[in-house]
């Protein structure tokens, strides 16, 4: 399980650093996507098969289902962790996040994400703020399906 969040900074070849607490757990090959929230999502080879098979039985489903599987399938691209930790970030996806030299890498249980420094400062500010709010919610929404 991924957990923490981490500062990093990009070299000139667009790699950046892994945490080393998460490296074991995302093994030698990695898949990083577009995430939700303009962030990015980096996925282990096994955990993503698994996303990709998910999304792929959606293909088909309704615009809504039809589009997310679109954007997270055909934005991903495979990358190989190096032996000093990196991993090589395509154009594309770090332009999809806006992340220019520096970025936190946060563990979120199953996945690692990707975010550009103050989207990530602005994004939990906002929850820290609405957190009591969000957990009165969900609170409601758990004792509606019980």
């Amino acid at each position: 399980m991924f957990l923490g969040e981490y500062l990093h900074t990009f070299d000139s070849k667009n790699r950046i650093s892994v945490p080393s607490k998460f490296r074991k757990d995302l093994g030698r090959v990695v898949v990083v996507t577009r995430g939700l929230d303009h962030c990015l999502y980096v996925y282990s080879r096994k955990a993503w098969e698994k996303e990709a098979r998910a999304y792929a039985d959606e293909v088909n489903g309704n615009a809504a289902r039809r589009g997310l599987a679109r954007l997270f399938l055909a934005g991903s691209a495979e990358a190989e962790v190096d032996r000093s930790g990196r991993v090589l970030i395509p154009e594309h996806l770090k332009s999809f996040a806006s992340i220019g030299e520096k970025a936190v890498i946060a563990g979120v249980a199953d996945r690692v994400e990707i975010w550009e420094e103050s989207a990530w400062k602005e994004y939990t500010a906002a929850i820290e703020r609405n957190a009591d709010t969000f957990a009165e919610t969900l609170g409601k929404s758990a004792s509606d399906r019980n």
